[in-house]
């Protein structure tokens, strides 16, 4: 039986892209693994909290030294890196904010991406990432259009989560990019190419909206 992690970090939860654009390929990847769980974290309803000081040291304690203290904030990073390791795939859906992603799912990556758990750093500072045979589903939904334009270079979301996601091991499988949603003319034209790409990587018939 085959776990995808679902991850959603809109902090809009009824009128959000990302996250409708994510239903679409959630149920595309469940036509594809009959024997399947979903695992639903939303970064919306269930805070994470920002790295500190204490996590921080926490992170780089040995388990026998740490305080209760210590213990009691890193309980949010062990649930959290738990997951991760249940799961086989990983399904982000994120809205571009600020040129990047949600301060939420930047502290949900602050927590996950921890020293000895998820990564390594060996001698010669030689890095590799510990999550090993995991794939991830990108959907990012960006209110205008940056791809192929004087913008692209200020667009740091995509970047990034390809970046951190290798760095602790896991292997971007795809990325859907919905651009142009401010604007409706925009926004239909690109979305049926969108669901398209998406029943193709998942070999699925269109799905009724």
């Amino acid at each position: 039986m085959k776990t995808l992690l679902r991850i959603d970090a809109s902090a809009r939860v009824d009128t959000s892209y990302s996250r409708s654009l994510a239903d679409y390929v959630e149920k595309a990847w469940k036509q594809q693994n009959s024997e399947h769980q979903v695992i639903y974290r939303d970064l919306a309803k269930t805070l994470i909290p920002h790295l500190q000081q204490n996590t921080i040291e926490g992170f780089y304690t040995p388990q026998e030294q740490m305080t209760s203290a210590m213990k009691d904030v890193l309980a949010i990073s062990d649930e959290l890196i738990s997951e991760l390791l249940e799961a086989d795939e990983i399904l982000i859906s994120s809205p571009l904010y600020n040129l990047n992603v949600p301060s939420g799912l930047k502290a949900y990556l602050d927590q996950v991406v921890r020293i000895g758990h998820t990564f390594e750093t060996g001698e010669g500072g030689v890095h590799q990432g510990l999550l090993k045979n995991k794939t991830a589903y990108l959907v990012l939904a960006k209110g205008g259009s940056y791809r192929g334009t004087l913008y692209e270079a200020f667009d740091f979301q995509e970047p990034y989560l390809k970046a951190i996601l290798q760095y602790i091991g896991i292997k971007p499988q795809a990325v859907f990019s919905l651009e142009g949603t401010s604007d409706q003319d925009t926004l239909q034209r690109n979305l049926p190419n969108l669901y398209q790409q998406i029943d193709t990587i998942f070999q699925t018939q269109p799905q009724i909206l």
